[in-house]
Formats: C-alpha cells, sequence, structure tokens
C-alpha cells in the first residue's frame, strides 16, 4: 500500500526510494528480506508464497535504478545473494509442498487412465458376436460413453504427464514465479476435465446397461455420479483459482509498467 501510494505522487517523490539505511540497505536489499509470518499466512501453500515474494522483488527490481542490484550492504550481499539467503527455508518448503501436491494428483490421475483404458475395451452391453462391433453401437448414449471416456483417458494421461514434469523439475527460483505454477494449474484444469468426463462416461453405462428394463434406475445414479466432481470443486478448486489468480491476474502495484 505504501509503494502504491509512493506510485502515484510522481517520479520527483520516488527519490526517496534512492536512500539507504544504516546498515548501507537500499530499497531492493529490504525487498529482498523475507515477509514477517502475519502476511506470508494469507497465501496458500509455501510455493505460492514464494511466487509472492519474487513478484515483489521482481516489481521493485523494475522501478529501482539497475545500480542497487549490484551495490552490496554491509554483510557484502546485493539484492540476489540476500534474497536467496533470506528465502531458502522457505524454498525448501516451497519444493515439498510442490511435489506432495503432484504426487498425490499424479497418483489419481494415473487411476483414472487405467480405468478409462480397461472400459474401452469392455464396453457396456458387450460385443455382437456375428458381427464384432458393440451390440449398442447405433446409440445415442453409446456414442456419449465413447466421447467421453476418450476424452478423460487423454485428459488424464496429460495430467500425469504434466505432474511429472513439476516432479522433475529443477525447483530454480524463477520457476516459483511462473513455470511451476502454471504447470500445475494445467495439472489441475486436466485432472478435473478427466474427472468430469469419466462421471460422464459412468453415468451413460450405467443408462446403456438398464436402460430397456430399469431405465428410472439411471436417473439417481447419473445424479450421485456428480458428487465426486462436487467434491473435487470444493477441496482443490480455491487452490486452483488462486493459482491462477496469483500467477496471471495480479499485480503488486496498481500502475502498469506503461504508466511507470
Amino acid at each position: 500500500k505504501i509503494f502504491n501510494h509512493v506510485f502515484r505522487l510522481g517520479e520527483k517523490q520516488r527519490l526517496t526510494l534512492l536512500r539507504h539505511d544504516i546498515f548501507r540497505n537500499n530499497f531492493l536489499h529490504l525487498a529482498a528480506k523475507l515477509s514477517p509470518p502475519s502476511r506470508l499466512d494469507h497465501i496458500s501453500g509455501a510455493a505460492l508464497q514464494m511466487q509472492r515474494e519474487l513478484q515483489w522483488f521482481k516489481e521493485l527490481r523494475r522501478i529501482l535504478p539497475p545500480k542497487f542490484e549490484e551495490e552490496l550492504n554491509e554483510n557484502n550481499r546485493t539484492p540476489a545473494s540476500l534474497f536467496s539467503h533470506e528465502h531458502k527455508e522457505l524454498m525448501k518448503e516451497g519444493e515439498k509442498w510442490m511435489k506432495n501436491n503432484a504426487a498425490s494428483c499424479m497418483v489419481v490421475a494415473t487411476l483414472i487412465s487405467a480405468v478409462m483404458f480397461t472400459s474401452a475395451f469392455t464396453v457396456p452391453g458387450g460385443i455382437d458376436e456375428k458381427t464384432g462391433s458393440p451390440i449398442f453401437l447405433r446409440s445415442n448414449a453409446f456414442l456419449v460413453f465413447v466421447i467421453a471416456n476418450s476424452l478423460s483417458l487423454f485428459s488424464s494421461s496429460t495430467s500425469v504427464l504434466v505432474f511429472l514434469g513439476v516432479l522433475t523439475s529443477h525447483y530454480a527460483e524463477k520457476d516459483f514465479l511462473q513455470s511451476l505454477p502454471a504447470k500445475s494449474i494445467l495439472g489441475l484444469f486436466t485432472l478435473f476435465f478427466s474427472i468430469v468426463n469419466m462421471m460422464v462416461a459412468f453415468g451413460s453405462a450405467i443408462f446403456i446397461t438398464v436402460q430397456e428394463r430399469l431405465a428410472w434406475v439411471s436417473i439417481p445414479v447419473i445424479i450421485l455420479s456428480t458428487v465426486p466432481i462436487a467434491f473435487f470443486t470444493l477441496l482443490q478448486f480455491p487452490l486452483l483459482i488462486e493459482m491462477l489468480v496469483s500467477t496471471y491476474c495480479c499485480r503488486i502495484f496498481d500502475k502498469s509498467p506503461n504508466q511507470t
């Protein structure tokens, strides 16, 4: 809020940002220090906390004179080296948080891929022995099943590969700024998409199986199939939205770069 206020004052008033404290720290040194827990606790997950710290440091680096990046404080540290020193533990926690999250989602995506791959060869209703084609091949519900099954398999496989990329990342400082959050966003979105299509495939398979005898049974089954989707939405969507906002929609300062 203070820096937003300074931004609005104009270039002349920003000369106050060129001062140093008694420890020879410039404002970029101060921005490199770890934020207090009271501030970090407002952000979910150590990885997103690290991302926010990088965004703050990058924004200050953008508006301050380039010479500040080379200045040494009384401990002979540049702002960049001070940032790495201050955020060493947070970076380790962010790596652990990101790997745990990726590993958990990867297990779910792998299970969905296995189930969808198997169900592609065990179609509902079985195979006509004479023609070798599915019995309900001309049914609209069977078409829905095939499309939903294919989309679920493709999206879950994509999710596995994306989370594998997260697990095998180098976890450098710059990766927390956009690379790792972007991979997590894509992985969570494709996982959600695969779950939705898995439930659609399940509902259509039930409808195909019982439509001639107990058609009414498919209605409550299809309704109940939305429960996993609702649970995933409640548990994971807030994190997905927070990642999207912090990675693509959020700026530290009110002004855009071309206004500075």
